[in-house]
């Protein structure tokens, strides 16, 4: 079991973000065609090996890169080496970069009691109701726009909500990584968009 679940499974830390158990991570994320949820991902596992982490996985990606279309990827993230290279069928996270697949996908399939679900929605927080998960929300594609990327492009931004739900590689070291990917894409932007998507994101029950 990867998250601490007592004495609340909806606990916070003092910095706001949730408690879990960081020695092994299984992260699968939701997302279209043109949002960049894979390079996301890359990003994240970057960060982690940078990190320390032995282990770092992308284990393969379902879907189709056509522009709008869903996407999912997964990424295993642990302190010791990881030999399984399967698809990842119980995750602990899911990262979900558009709210409306939450109508057209069963993006919680899998997803472990008490495990967290980082949710880009323009809806409040307290609009959604999930009982057996810990949710994380923030407007990632007004954030976007707002740090002067192209509507949709939503990518860093969830980087900065993943990473304040679950305090898991330090904001630091994550848009060191961004700023490396995007080096010659609007390194700033993507950057900001992950500053304030940090700063913004509501993390509760």
């Amino acid at each position: 079991m990867i998250f601490n679940l007592q004495p609340s499974v909806f606990s916070l830390t003092p910095s706001g973000c949730f408690n879990m158990n960081k020695e092994f991570i299984a992260i699968r994320w939701h997302g279209r065609g043109g949002q960049g949820a894979i390079t996301a991902a890359k990003i994240v596992a970057g960060a982690a090996f940078a990190s320390g982490y032995a282990g770092v996985v992308m284990a393969p990606t379902f879907g189709t890169e056509r522009r709008g279309a869903p996407v999912m990827t997964s990424l295993k993230i642990s302190k010791k080496k990881i030999y399984d290279l399967s698809p990842i069928e119980t995750p602990d996270i899911v990262v979900v970069l558009d709210h409306l697949l939450l109508k057209e996908a069963d993006v919680t399939h899998g997803l472990k009691p008490g495990g967290i679900i980082v949710l880009n929605t323009p809806m409040a927080h307290e609009s959604y109701h999930f009982e057996d998960y810990r949710l994380a929300t923030a407007d990632i594609t007004a954030i976007s726009v707002e740090a002067g990327l192209p509507h949709g492009m939503v990518n860093t931004g969830i980087i900065g909500s993943l990473e304040k739900a679950t305090n898991l590689l330090g904001i630091d070291l994550l848009i060191s990584g961004i700023a490396e990917e995007f080096r010659t894409r609007k390194p700033e932007k993507n950057s900001l968009a992950a500053k304030i998507a940090y700063e913004r994101t509501v993390a509760g029950g």
